[in-house]
């Protein structure tokens, strides 16, 4: 075995010994990669904000994320740092840790209309017919994205901010429920809600 003047041993091939730690750090990370691979990412915005000091200004950059399962689990978050890498991994931590659950038709689709607002910012979402694809654009389509939706028709009404917008999303999403939840609630079946065929394709 040779030995290097002030270094560690090194092994045949003139290789250092005890360096597997750095690779065993990149399969853990690797893993855990792995395991997050079921959520999607989105990054709606990325701005760049000041704080003002004793001495001048302080920059940074503002992230906004959506993340979500393609499953019927949404979050969204915002995170603040020095660095746009930092940023939007505050970001995507506060998402998902705020994920909520969405009821959705066929896995496809939501079960009515919904209308909502939040501040200067309104949003319209419809249920669509199969095929009928996102049509929503902005922050509203990433949401869908990470949601699973396959077919809706969306707009927003008002402010164009992300944040506005993505809050109403959110907002309006909260009160999306199923007839499932309905005939529950109002001790009934769902087929006494709904037509025979419709009630036929709800799950059990």
């Amino acid at each position: 075995m040779a030995r290097t003047q002030g270094g560690p041993p090194r092994g045949p091939g003139g290789q250092r010994e005890g360096g597997g730690g750095r690779r065993r750090d990149g399969d853990r990370q690797s893993r855990e990669r792995g395991e997050d691979s079921e959520f999607a990412e989105k990054l709606v915005s990325i701005n760049r904000v000041a704080k003002v000091v004793k001495g001048g200004r302080r920059f940074g950059f503002a992230a906004l994320v959506v993340v979500g399962d393609r499953k019927g689990r949404v979050g969204y978050g915002s995170g603040k740092a020095r660095e746009v890498p930092e940023a939007i991994r505050k970001a995507t931590e506060q998402a998902r840790r705020g994920l909520v659950r969405v009821p959705l038709r066929e896995g496809r689709t939501f079960h009515h209309d919904i209308a909502d607002r939040y501040g200067a910012g309104k949003v319209v979402i419809r249920a669509a017919k199969p095929g009928t694809g996102i049509i929503a654009g902005g922050p509203m389509r990433a949401i869908f994205e990470a949601l699973g939706v396959q077919d809706v028709v969306a707009k927003s009404i008002g402010s164009s901010n992300p944040h506005n917008m993505i809050k109403a999303t959110f907002q309006a999403l909260a009160h999306a429920t199923s007839p499932r939840a309905v005939a529950s609630r109002r001790g009934k079946k769902v087929s006494d809600l709904l037509p025979r065929r419709e009630a036929e394709k709800e799950p059990a």
